[in-house]
This record gives structure tokens, sequence and C-alpha cells, in this order.
């Protein structure tokens, strides 16, 4: 296990590595002059001279990727150009406090409704309510969020006060004013992931009913209750965290539509607003921390689903 993780990590040092060798490397190879674009078309030579050294274009390639990994390192990009006089790991920072709350949020309300939803299409399986469970949550996960958005801001915040518009609550506000701020997002992601993780489950369910194992602990004379708790639960969410973990840096980074429609600043739309403003220090801070944020949901998952199949943890101890 432990030859596993520290394979991983180099593994996700790698994949970050190169992450940020493109990063590095959008400046230069970006069609026209990336300084004449972010100082303006009548900037003065002085000017334009100044953002070219602030973009590190003035160095060679080779010692442009040495300083770019040793922002990474310290977590450093210097100051935004799209904000000046704003540091770009504080934005970072901030915008990722943002989606942390959401991402949180969002999951306490899809994961237990779409698992158990999973469960009970499951165990009633070719009944009425397992048809219906999984049309409905097909139905809806074939909407795209942005669609989701703004049906739930024409047919929910409009009429009905309760519901905010824009998803950014003041910043004094308390913690039950937050999440009501936040219930249209969250909702939305409700909507589109509920059928998503609850025909995971419910897959992955009827296989462990159909376990030789699950039909040894019926004949024991243990309950439906019992057996879904002892031996049932434990296999038939695997998949789901493996799922959960995979979608957690789109959850972070890739809501962008989201974010716009509500006009919440979360990391997603941080980084559509630095492309849109060619802010490569913003740019590269961005997407290396929604990088990271992948790396470690996966490995954590993969650690998850070993402690919760022994089966997993041996095959993960032999293939290392």
């Amino acid at each position: 296990m432990r030859r596993f993780i520290v394979r991983r990590l180099l593994l996700s040092l790698v994949t970050l590595s190169i992450i940020l060798l493109l990063i590095t490397l959008i400046p230069n190879i970006a069609p026209g002059d990336p300084a004449r674009k972010i100082a303006g078309g009548t900037a003065s030579p002085e000017r334009l001279a100044a953002v070219t050294a602030s973009l590190g274009l003035d160095k060679s390639a080779v010692d442009q990727l040495k300083d770019a990994v040793v922002d990474t390192i310290t977590f450093d990009f210097g100051d935004s150009f799209t904000k000046p006089g704003t540091t770009v790991t504080s934005l970072v920072l901030t915008s990722l406090w943002n989606s942390t709350k959401l991402v949180l949020f969002a999951l306490a309300l899809v994961l237990p409704l779409a698992i158990n939803g999973g469960l009970l299409a499951a165990y009633k399986r070719d009944t009425w309510i397992d048809r219906t469970i999984v049309n409905v949550g097909v139905a809806l996960s074939s909407l795209p969020e942005f669609v989701v958005g703004v049906l739930f801001l024409a047919l929910l915040a409009v009429p009905i006060d309760f519901f905010k518009v824009i998803a950014n609550p003041p910043r004094d506000a308390g913690f039950f004013t937050e999440l009501q701020y936040l219930l249209l997002p969250a909702l939305t992601v409700l909507t589109v992931y509920f059928g998503y993780i609850a025909r995971i489950t419910r897959a992955s369910t009827i296989t462990a009913l159909d376990a030789d194992y699950t039909r040894t602990a019926f004949m024991r004379g243990l309950t439906t209750e019992q057996v879904f708790r002892r031996h049932i639960l434990r296999n038939s969410l695997v998949p789901t965290v493996a799922v959960v973990g995979t979608q957690l840096g789109y959850l972070f980074g890739g809501m962008v539509g989201l974010e716009l429609i509500y006009n919440y600043p979360g990391l997603g739309r941080l980084i559509f607003e630095a492309v849109d403003g060619a802010d490569y220090p913003l740019l590269r801070g961005g997407v290396l921390t929604v990088a990271i944020i992948y790396m470690v949901a996966t490995l954590g998952s993969d650690l998850l689903i070993a402690w919760m199949n022994p089966r997993a943890r041996t095959s993960l101890s032999e293939s290392t």
C-alpha cells in the first residue's frame, strides 16, 4: 500500500509537471503579442516592455519554466494583470474557499438522495419504483447544468423571494444565510448529478445482491437491514466513491456556466475571467490549483476504496 501511494504521488507530480509546462508555454505560443493585448493597443513602449518583463517573455523558455516551478512550489504567482495590486494567491484562495462551500453543500444534498435512490431502485428492481428512479435520473442528467440553472432562475428565483438570483452572499452573512444564497446552485448540481450517481449505485448494489455472500447472509436469518448494512453497502458504494473522486476536480473548476449564471465567484469563473483577460499568472494559479485538487481527490478515493473493500486493498498491495 505504501508503495502504491508513493507511485501515485510520483505519477501525480509528472502530470502536474506536464500541466505546468503547457501553462508556462501558452504566452509563447499564443497568437499575437500577449503583452500588447494586456497593455493595450495604444500602450507606450515603456509600458509594453514592463508587461513583457512581468510575463517573463524577455527570458528564454527554460528560464521561464524554472521561474514557474519556483512560483508553484512557493505558491506565489505575482500580481494579477486584470486586478492590479491584488496577488494571484489571494484571488485563488478566495475563489477556492467559495468553490469549497458550494461543492460541500451540493454533495451534502446529492450524495444521500442519489445513494439512497440507487439502493431503493436496486432493492425494488424491475418495479415501477425502479423504472421511475432510473428514467427520471436519466432525463435529468441529460440536461446541461447551465440550462437547469436558467430554468431554476425563471421558475424559482424570480417568483419566490426566498431563492436568490445571485448566489454570492454578503460578507457578514451567517451560516444559514449563506446556505440560502447557495441553495439554487446546489439544487442545480443535485439535478444534474442525481441520475448519474443513482444509476452507478443501483448497478453495483444489484451485483452485490446477487453475490453468494448476500444469499448466505439471508440464509443465516439476517434481516434485510442487517444484510444491507453489514454486507452490501461497502461493496455497492465502491464505484460511487470512485465516481465522486473523479468528479471533484470538475465540480471545483469546471462549473463555469453555473458560476456565471448565478454570478458566483468560484474557481471556474476565476479561470474563465483569466482566459478572457489574458491574465496568464492568474490562469496558471487557477489551473494548477484545480489540477492539485483533482489529483488529491483521486488518490483519496483510491485509499477510501481500499479501506472499504479488502479485495481492492489486496489487489493494490499485489500491484506494487
